[in-house]
């Protein structure tokens, strides 16, 4: 995905947007009834009364302001909730929920509505057959308020619950895995070896400290396709860098053309999108640890719930199994790599793993029903997947039974987990 895809897509999952546009359509509704009389010149059966219309307009406008502030208010309890019982990375996601914006956005669209159809109404700007297209506009308004207000109502019934993040976070996390399972390595060829390798070429830094939030290897491709160099992309979405990181090394190639100049390293530098935090979008990773994060808040004495982690474990379990099935078929050798001049390393098996379970079997190191589950997920996980990604799942098992071994507390305990791993 190009870096302008990226920020339209993030900018049309934006709160504000929405809410914008819907008020904007709500003042262009009323002020658009007042050209009626112009356009629909021919007499309408029924004259709606200006006092009709008044009232309904009236009721509107104050009911949506009430329940725009008390949509708002349980809008941040939910936030709250998500972060005191899941994680504090799952709020973008409860942000970016269609059925909040829109409830939100058809609320504040209907409030503006009803203020400017207030005031041309009281100026006199209808006609009879603007006061006729105003009525049934504002029955119209009043219809999708009744939908938005049901669909909020039953959203506010599982909003900020546990189950609830969960579920979006895999979800998030099943959405960045595809993306990768549908274009392998960023589109680019696999990079041999590791990229902090000694490789040659000119390396363009960092230049500041941050995540990697977005690469955009559709750039990176055109500017070497037309110069005819090869680039290495050095780090991924998610990777944490610093000044002095590079971020690529380019090769030119001998006969192939000047080093770049600064006008290119610039145009390289601003493919990779740098922030204060990690995204979801091209970023998997992120999602197992916040999945993990869910686990280890509900593993902690204060909360003690067992259940949610054994659920994130099954979700954990879920997304691995789907990634090791879909990605060696989708990254398998010859395959033909939409940006053939780039180099992109791909995402580990060992990272994936240790990002969805190596914390929680250290927290849940001394519950056995906890790494009962734990231990039957990763048996299960070596059994999926090309040799690497099953090498990793016997690492985290290995790990995962030393930490139970230690921490069981009683001898029948350990020997059920014997049982288990026999």
């Amino acid at each position: 995905m190009s870096k302008i895809r990226w920020i339209l897509s993030r900018l049309g999952r934006q709160l504000w947007v929405h809410v914008v546009l819907y008020a904007v359509l709500g003042v262009v509704a009323a002020m658009a009834a007042s050209l009626a009389t112009r356009y629909l010149p021919w007499p309408v059966p029924i004259d709606v009364s200006t006092d009709a219309i008044d009232s309904l307009l009236t009721v509107i406008s104050s009911s949506m302001l009430a329940v725009t502030t008390f949509s708002v208010g349980a809008l941040t309890s939910a936030y709250g909730a998500a972060t005191s019982n899941g994680t504090p990375r799952a709020t973008t996601l409860l942000a970016e929920d269609q059925v909040v914006q829109s409830a939100l956005a058809t609320f504040v669209g209907s409030f503006l509505f009803s203020i400017v159809g207030l005031v041309a109404l009281r100026v006199s700007a209808y006609g009879p057959q603007g006061r006729a297209l105003l009525f049934l506009t504002t029955l119209a308004v009043i219809v999708l308020i009744v939908l938005a207000l049901l669909r909020w109502i039953d959203q506010l019934t599982r909003l900020g619950r546990v189950a609830d993040t969960t579920a979006r976070l895999e979800e998030a996390t099943h959405e960045a895995m595809q993306a990768r399972l549908d274009l392998p390595c960023l589109g680019g060829q696999r990079l041999q070896g590791s990229p902090d390798a000694d490789r040659g070429g000119v390396p363009i830094p960092a230049g500041r400290v941050g995540y990697v939030e977005h690469v955009d290897t559709v750039s990176l491709s055109a500017i070497c396709e037309n110069r005819g160099w090869r680039l290495d992309v050095l780090v991924l979405p998610g990777s944490f860098v610093y000044a002095d990181t590079p971020l690529a090394r380019v090769h030119t190639g001998a006969g192939q053309g000047d080093a770049p100049d600064e006008t290119l390293r610039a145009l390289i530098h601003a493919a990779f999108t740098l922030g204060a935090t990690r995204t979801f979008d091209q970023d998997p990773r992120f999602g197992l640890v916040a999945l993990s994060e869910v686990a280890l808040r509900a593993l902690s004495p204060a909360v003690n719930d067992p259940g949610t982690a054994i659920d994130v474990i099954g979700r954990q379990t879920r997304l691995l199994t789907h990634w090791a099935q879909e990605h060696a078929k989708a990254d398998a050798p010859g395959r033909t790599a939409p940006y053939p001049r780039l180099s992109v390393p791909p995402l580990d098996y060992g990272d994936l793993y240790e990002d969805a379970f190596n914390l929680i079997g250290r927290d849940g190191a001394g519950q056995i029903d906890v790494m009962l589950r734990l231990v039957k997920a990763l048996r299960a996980l070596t059994r999926i997947g090309p040799p690497e990604a099953r090498q990793a799942a016997e690492r985290q098992l290995a790990i995962a039974r030393d930490r139970a071994m230690q921490n069981l507390p009683m001898a029948e305990e350990r020997d059920r987990l014997a049982a288990a791993l026999a």
